[in-house]
């Protein structure tokens, strides 16, 4: 007979290790530029509702169309984050995060992907699609500085 309340414990502590660990190495990487990272937690500290988990945000200091000035639009990046033995996000999922992403013209949406022991693994989402499979809208990201730069 499965404990059901043990399980749920389980899965909520790896979830919060899961964004811990993904908020640590993209910090680790952004210290030298000027990203802002935001986790969004629920009121008892574990995940909150909604698809997305972390956001990277900074200034973009590009010229923009009048009225606005130099840096007044911001550059986001949008992240998701699956611990333990989460399957990738389902083809729902991928549809909410497309769809959040155009809402605020993110420059990328990410996955960060931890497993105990490991490091935490990043993919991108690909623009086009269908795919074959789920895992197969992803590209594993070498560096962050593909995305962060």
């Amino acid at each position: 007979m499965t404990d059901w309340t043990n399980a749920q414990q389980t899965a909520a502590r790896t979830a919060r290790w899961a964004v811990t660990m993904t908020k640590v190495r993209i910090a680790r990487f952004i210290a030298k530029t000027k990203w802002q990272l935001v986790t969004f937690v629920g009121p008892a500290g574990g995940e909150s509702v909604g698809i997305v988990d972390m956001m990277a945000v900074r200034k973009n200091h590009a010229p923009c169309e009048p009225p606005g000035k130099r840096g007044d639009v911001f550059e986001i990046i949008l992240i998701q984050v699956k611990g333990g033995s989460a399957a990738f996000p389902s083809t729902d999922e991928i549809k909410r995060l497309r769809h959040v992403g155009r809402t605020y013209r993110a420059k990328a949406i990410l996955l960060g992907q931890w497993k105990r022991g490991s490091e935490v693994r990043f993919f991108r989402l690909r623009k086009n699609g269908p795919f074959p499979s789920r895992r197969d809208y992803w590209t594993e990201l070498t560096s962050l500085a593909d995305v962060f730069h």
